[in-house]
């Protein structure tokens, strides 16, 4: 995912500067290039070793160390960056960077780096919120550094409150966004169905289907790695959402399509992959159906809102739609009349029989239906369906 990129990972003289280790770790493990400045301060918090041990590179701390790969050490690495994170960063390290002055490595180096810059303070509750360092991070933004808001909680000082670093899982997501796809949807706004809705028969039971989620939620994060602008509007599922993107949770089929149909004019692309359910209760009891003995029971249904023809009747000039279409048995011909009749540019069609597709896994097997005919994909995870997704979508 990050195979030949170059992570600079910064870390300055904060207890969660340990914390750094595990984020290094992760980001080797996908492929990146991954070097380490540490303030002197820092080292009293974490040994360089340790970051050696995990990137296989050299952790600079002093700027004037003569044992280096390159013959302008900071220059060199800085020219190299594809991105540079500064985690944690504490008020002293902030304040410099804010005001350019540059008297050791790690503010040497981010002065003489072009790439993009991300800074994530970490301190005290009532340093952070002193109106100095919120003046230095405001200066930060103005030159074009991202700063990622720290966590609430309870801090080493004993205190509780903002200042607290987020988990390194947080970062890396920081990181993957900026670095793991070319950014080729920058500027679109692109809306995402997913997971299944729930039809109420009565205060406790309800209409629904095996939908997870999954695909749409790998749809979203696809996306938001190519830069659009994510609106997710999710059924109940028990996943967590993407970093980045806009959640809307909903529940039944008519939540949906309201959500939707208020959405879709400001949408360059739309991917309905929410299985709706296609019919609900007439009648929704106020209280408890009680079961009788011996007794068959009838529920009386009829047709919910076809969500995608409203769509396709609606669109845009320049939209791009498209649909889901699962099917049990002649697939490419009820997914192509699916096309046609609700007027959209591509179904994405899979068999609910065939090995590795289906609810609840981790990998798919689909079809790409268009307009131009099927491409049939191998089976992949569903994160990379999505890209490949993406890919016919931005092609088009």
């Amino acid at each position: 995912m990050l195979k030949g990129k170059c992570v600079v990972l910064g870390v300055t003289g904060s207890i969660a500067a340990y914390k750094i280790a595990s984020l290094a770790s992760a980001l080797v493990k996908l492929g990146a290039d991954v070097n380490v400045i540490m303030t002197k301060n820092a080292t009293n918090f974490i040994n360089p070793i340790t970051f050696e041990t995990l990137t296989s590179n050299k952790c600079l701390v002093d700027t004037f160390d003569r044992n280096f790969q390159f013959n302008v050490e900071h220059v060199a690495l800085a020219k190299r960056a594809d991105i540079f994170m500064v985690a944690p960063a504490s008020a002293n390290v902030i304040g410099k960077m804010a005001h350019g002055i540059a008297d050791d490595m790690l503010t040497t180096t981010i002065l003489a780096a072009k790439c993009k810059k991300l800074v994530s303070p970490a301190m005290n509750t009532n340093m952070f919120e002193n109106q100095i360092v919120q003046d230095n991070l405001d200066t930060l933004r103005k030159y074009g550094f991202e700063i990622i808001n720290p966590a609430n909680g309870y801090l080493a000082c004993g205190d509780t409150g903002a200042g607290k670093m987020p988990e390194p899982e947080v970062l890396l997501q920081y990181i993957i966004r900026e670095l793991a796809h070319d950014h080729d949807m920058v500027g679109k706004k692109v809306l995402v169905t997913a997971g299944p809705t729930e039809e109420a028969i009565d205060p406790v039971r309800y209409i629904t289907n095996h939908s997870t989620g999954k695909m749409g939620y790998a749809i979203a994060k696809a996306a938001m790695e190519r830069g659009a602008d994510v609106t997710l509007v999710s059924g109940p599922v028990a996943i967590e959402p993407p970093m980045f993107v806009n959640v809307v949770n909903v529940r039944s089929a008519a939540e949906m399509a309201e959500v939707v149909k208020n959405a879709a004019g400001e949408c360059d692309v739309i991917i309905k992959s929410a299985a709706v359910a296609d019919y609900r209760p007439i009648n929704v009891a106020t209280e408890k159906i009680k079961k009788k003995d011996g007794e068959a029971s009838c529920i009386e249904l009829e047709r919910t809102e076809d969500i995608l023809a409203y769509l396709g009747a609606h669109r845009k000039e320049g939209q791009f739609i498209c649909g889901f279409s699962m099917e049990t048995e002649n697939m490419l011909e009820n997914s192509s009349a699916k096309l046609k009749k609700k007027n959209v540019d591509m179904i994405v069609a899979n068999n609910l029989r065939t090995s590795g597709a289906g609810f609840g896994t981790d990998t798919n097997v689909v079809t790409l239906i268009t307009a131009d005919g099927a491409k049939e994909l191998p089976i992949m995870t569903k994160e990379e369906v999505a890209h490949a997704i993406f890919d016919e979508i931005v092609g088009r």
